[in-house]
């Protein structure tokens, strides 16, 4: 679940140790202009122990710091609040970082290697049911000697360093915040290239560059952004219409987006291939409709993608096969190969092996206000319901209800779009379809679970391939999750804003210091 992608980032991704390292801006001539963003992701919460979403995780970039992050463009991790990071020896157990001297909070307090284990361990003490504890999995405990701070993985995972570089590495003052609850106020507390000076939920969040910043944008924030989030793509299109806001991103109506010209001398439009998914994720505990492997199974023969992203997203998005999108190490075709086309008459046989009362009936869940959700509901319902072998209850609801019902399993099915978190396919693995992942499916598998844990052994990431494709075949059977587009990427400003192309490229960082008023 993360921001924008403007570009898929895929590769040799070897890691080493990091050195210190930073990137220029480009200047604005406009000093002290403040340049509007639009968006439709939502804030789940300002606490980053309470977020692991695309909206809360697009503010934490700007506002908190993590001890690493991505360069533009980059695909490996490089050194923010910290000044240096490396394994310690060579089973990928240990990760050590040197903490940046001179860091301060908004209260003038210097960050201490001890702020750093406090926000972490309090990630995983609290584990919020819609918080980013599951991305640290192989995290067994962090000890700090003075300015050194050195987390003890439970397993090798070459993959550690990327997930320390995401909103989950966020860190905050231990003395702003409680060790085991989260906090509920809508102030921030972080040292990133901006302070939040003032947050109201579900409407804007107004950013101020930070004059203490030090960390790897070397002249720290561009101009000072108003962040306005709109409930749905409509209200974010008539927002841009009417010049309410210089920047439209994630996401404008799919009608909108297709008939963007590139030509236009008013706007600036960014379109590429991108690494968001989207998917329809199951809940497969016993006593639940969708519980039997068969089921979920036949539902896979009857999805119609072509037309879903034809007719639904008027060609903004690609059908997807697999769990990994493509352009991402480890892809494949797996959910094609198993089931090429609708074909209800393999999905009644299944059901009839199954012994399962015809119509099999079953809620199915989404955001409001969340791209094309409702659309995309009534059109899966239709596809379902056509072979008359299914009886869909659709529901929509508000965004932060809709991950709480998920997350405490009160719906049999949900659509949820996925971001990458970083640029790796263990985004795609351990967080989605691992044993106790985000999404809450109740799916659990040793076979799975061993193949992620074996791809995480592997410095140079493209050796983990042949896990990730195994673990994509076993998906396709057991079916806790079906894949259905991938989109691509859609950034469009005025003409009078710049740096809009790199406001995001798939390393998981939204860089609002990036927008410059030319």
């Amino acid at each position: 679940m993360r921001s924008v992608r403007m570009r898929i980032l895929a590769g040799l991704l070897v890691l080493a140790a990091v050195g210190v390292g930073a990137w220029q801006l480009v200047p604005s001539k406009k000093d002290g202009a403040t340049i509007t963003v639009g968006t439709t992701d939502a804030v789940t919460s300002l606490d980053p122990a309470g977020a692991y979403d695309a909206g809360s995780w697009a503010l934490f970039s700007n506002v908190f710091q993590s001890l690493l992050t991505f360069a533009p463009g980059g695909t490996a991790p490089v050194p923010d609040a910290a000044k240096s990071c490396a394994f310690a020896g060579g089973d990928l157990a240990t990760y050590r970082c040197v903490l940046r001297p001179g860091l301060t909070f908004p209260s003038g307090r210097e960050m201490t290697a001890e702020d750093v284990k406090f926000s972490f361990d309090r990630i995983m003490r609290i584990k919020s049911p819609v918080g980013p504890a599951p991305l640290l999995d192989t995290l067994r405990s962090v000890s700090v000697d003075r300015a050194t701070v050195t987390f003890h993985l439970s397993s090798p995972d070459a993959t550690f360093p990327f997930k320390v570089a995401t909103g989950a590495g966020s860190i905050v003052d231990h003395t702003a915040y409680p060790a085991d609850h989260l906090r509920t106020d809508n102030a921030v507390d972080g040292t990133g290239p901006y302070t939040l000076t003032s947050y109201t939920k579900d409407d804007k969040a107004v950013l101020a560059p930070n004059a203490h910043y030090r960390g790897a944008v070397k002249d720290g924030a561009g101009r000072p952004v108003e962040l306005r989030y709109y409930d749905s793509p409509g209200a974010l299109d008539t927002a841009w219409k009417d010049k309410r806001v210089e920047v439209a991103t994630r996401q404008l109506p799919p009608r909108v987006l297709a008939g963007l010209n590139p030509s236009d001398p008013s706007q600036r439009v960014f379109e590429a291939d991108g690494s968001e998914t989207r998917n329809l994720y199951f809940d497969t505990r016993a006593g639940k409709p969708l519980h039997n492997p068969k089921v979920r199974q036949a539902m896979a023969w009857l999805i119609d993608r072509q037309r879903l992203a034809a007719t639904v997203y008027d060609g903004t998005v690609d059908p997807l096969y697999s769990l990994i999108p493509a352009g991402i190490t480890g892809h494949t075709t797996s959910f094609f190969d198993d089931y090429p086309e609708p074909d209800p008459k393999k999905a009644r046989a299944l059901l009839t092996k199954a012994g399962v009362t015809l119509p099999v009936r079953f809620t199915y869940g989404y955001a409001e206000g969340r791209g094309a959700g409702a659309q995309e509901a009534a059109e899966i319902k239709r596809e379902l319901e056509a072979s008359g072998l299914f009886k869909v209850t659709v529901r929509g609801y508000e965004w932060t209800d809709f991950q709480k019902r998920w997350a405490s399993g009160k719906l049999d099915a949900y659509a949820v779009g996925w971001v990458a978190d970083f640029p790796d396919p263990d985004t795609f693995g351990a967080a989605l379809v691992g044993t106790g992942s985000a999404m809450n499916t109740g799916y659990s598998s040793k076979d799975v679970d061993r193949l992620i844990k074996d791809s995480q052994r592997y410095a140079d990431r493209t050796e983990a391939d042949q896990d990730f494709r195994q673990v994509q075949q076993a998906v396709a059977q057991d079916v806790p999750v079906l894949p259905l587009w991938q989109a691509k990427e859609y950034v469009v400003t005025t003409e009078d804003v710049g740096g809009g192309q790199y406001l995001s490229d798939g390393t998981g960082v939204f860089r609002l210091w990036s927008l410059t008023e030319i």
